[in-house]
């Protein structure tokens, strides 16, 4: 046992140990430095995300919507780290602006953010912020916007694509296609509560007053209810409001007009067949009461049995309500459908 034992001893003995070759140690050092230097700043970046999201929390608790300028902008919405959606409104809200719509957005807009400030499924993945022209004009021309109010999404990774710019010409700012386009684009569902509004209840209360009031005082001679030409005068009023889109603006909340911000030019007739404006409306309004009015006297001219001569001048007063107001109608119609190819008198 010994003797053969002894050779195998003697071959342990005569190995030498291996050593890692000289030029590794520089290798294993520099990966330890990297491994120390990427965790540092992995803890760094991590921390600088907890800062930024204390910080918004803070103002979400004092405010539902907190303003930005330039500085702010670039800290919490445009440099990462960054977790959280943002949804930003840029808006001119300052007296020289004169941006009416500006403020009936910024309405909506509040309503929005407080209802969602005051759910219970409130979290710090969803803020709301807004930029005015007059605090960061440099944010305007880093964006290259030219008008205003505008609603854009920034979402937690990445730039914001074209969906994230809410579509107000189309869609209008209310206060629930907002929160829909909001749920669409990052998956946070906002109930939208309003304020109560007793305006209706209190319009509606004195209307029912005064009819009341009138058949009261009128109870002894009831035949006016009777009269023919004052349902057809209040039919009318109903299908002319119908047939002008006031159901649509009441839904979808449009502006009223829209003011260019480079020249001032006012538009009052949107450029879109899926669009308007409430002035629109009212223009659509107002040339279907016209037209309408000269179908009645072309009516009276020829059903009725006075003086040949007023009757020819009712006729042809007739003709032209007709004839100009329905070619005005036709031309808005044929601005609004790109490519329509009939048009009479105007074009």
């Amino acid at each position: 046992m010994g003797a053969r034992g002894a050779p195998s001893r003697r071959r342990q003995a005569g190995r030498r140990p291996r050593y890692l070759p000289t030029g590794s140690f520089p290798f294993l050092l520099l990966l330890l430095l990297l491994c120390i230097q990427l965790g540092g700043g992995q803890k760094k970046k991590e921390n600088l995300l907890a800062e930024k999201v204390e910080q918004l929390m803070e103002w979400s608790s004092r405010r539902s919507i907190f303003r930005m300028n330039g500085d702010k902008f670039r800290k919490f919405i445009k440099a990462p780290p960054r977790n959280y959606s943002m949804i930003v409104m840029f808006t001119a809200l300052q007296p020289q602006r004169q941006c009416s719509v500006c403020r009936q957005a910024n309405e909506e807009y509040q309503i929005l953010a407080n209802s969602w400030r005051y759910s219970s499924a409130f979290c710090n993945k969803l803020f709301f912020s807004m930029v005015d022209y007059d605090e960061g004009t440099d944010v305007f021309q880093q964006l290259n916007m030219n008008s205003a109010p505008t609603f854009m999404h920034f979402p937690p990774k990445g730039r914001p694509k074209r969906a994230d710019t809410f579509d107000l010409q189309r869609i209008g700012f209310a206060a629930e296609q907002l929160a829909k386009w909001i749920a669409d684009r990052t998956d946070v569902h906002i109930r939208v509560f309003r304020p109560p509004n007793y305006s209706g209840t209190i319009a509606l209360a004195l209307l029912v007053s005064l009819v009341g009031g009138l058949l009261y005082l009128r109870r002894n001679n009831l035949e006016f209810i009777y009269n023919k030409t004052g349902w057809a005068m209040v039919s009318l009023c109903i299908v002319f409001a119908m047939t002008s889109g006031q159901m649509w603006n009441h839904i979808r909340g449009p502006p009223y007009a829209h003011k260019n911000p480079h020249n001032g030019q006012v538009s009052y007739i949107h450029g879109s067949s899926q669009a308007q404006f409430v002035a629109e409306s009212h223009i659509i309004l107002v040339l279907n009461a016209a037209i309408t009015m000269g179908m009645v006297l072309l009516n009276e001219a020829a059903t009725s049995k006075g003086d040949v001569g007023k009757r020819r001048i009712i006729c042809l007063v007739g003709l032209g309500l007709v004839v100009f107001f329905f070619s005005f109608l036709l031309s808005i119609f044929r601005s609004k459908y790109h490519g329509y190819p009939y048009s009479f008198l105007i074009k």
